[in-house]
């Protein structure tokens, strides 16, 4: 654990808070979707398929109906039953009405909701920013009440408080003024706080154009979308930070 004091001897530290992304952030969302449609297509999808594909597909998200929900332009319910329908097209599932979207979520929520757990660092990395003195909150891009239940799940409610989702301004990232609600309700300057997220568009690179640090965490294995090397070498010039995990967050942002 980080001494609070640490510091003391090093001039003022350069940030006061840093703010998270929850999915494939701080919780595993990659393997908790993997267990989540290892049971729909159990249920569901023709018994040839790659359960691999079936992930890269849900995960890409061709059709952008998540996006067209965080800019208010769908409603939760509409663009999962479309992604769903997408993938039964795809895997060779049924088209799902209603009736049958609905028994279909609720395969797919319970094995989702089930898996939910915090990367392996997570709990450690947050633990050494608090005594380091900072204010830590969240950040998503999916409802207040539905990532405070994910938090609680995986073991970091008690420490990373849930701030901004899509439903407190009706729009999410990466629209500036959310990154700017939660410095507010997190008690931080912008251009004082970090903002760490697995997306480089939609987290790293939207909040350096809110203010905030960026931090891009590039997992390994593979993204959800391709990010091509040019565009991570514009996102460093534009001061994005690149890590592979939350392990040496503090050092890349000057806290240790």
């Amino acid at each position: 654990m980080t001494d609070p004091n640490a510091r003391a001897d090093r001039g003022p530290r350069p940030l006061d808070g840093v703010l998270f992304d929850i999915d494939d952030t701080l919780v595993d969302t990659r393997a908790a979707f993997a267990a989540a449609l290892a049971q729909v297509a159990a249920r569901y999808l023709d018994a040839d398929h790659d359960p691999a594909e079936v992930l890269a597909t849900w995960r890409a998200d061709a059709g952008g109906h998540y996006a067209r929900y965080t800019r208010g332009e769908l409603d939760y319910r509409t663009q999962r039953m479309r992604r769903a329908n997408e993938l039964h097209a795809a895997f060779g599932g049924i088209e799902l009405d209603d009736e049958a979207y609905d028994a279909w979520d609720t395969v797919f929520e319970t094995g989702f909701s089930a898996a939910w757990s915090a990367h392996p660092e997570a709990l450690d990395v947050v633990e050494d920013l608090l005594a380091a003195g900072l204010a830590v909150g969240a950040l998503s891009n999916a409802g207040v009440a539905y990532q405070t239940g994910k938090l609680e799940r995986a073991g970091l409610a008690h420490r990373v408080p849930m701030l901004v989702g899509v439903d407190t301004l009706g729009v999410g990232k990466p629209a500036p003024e959310v990154f700017l609600e939660a410095c507010r309700r997190l008690g931080t300057e912008p251009s004082r706080t970090a903002y760490v997220g697995d997306e480089l568009d939609v987290d790293a690179r939207a909040a350096v154009a809110a203010g905030l640090v960026g931090v891009w965490v590039d997992r390994p294995g593979p993204r959800r979308v391709e990010v091509p090397a040019e565009d991570v070498a514009a996102a460093r010039a534009a001061g994005v930070h690149v890590v592979t995990s939350l392990v040496g967050l503090g050092r890349v942002l000057g806290l240790g």
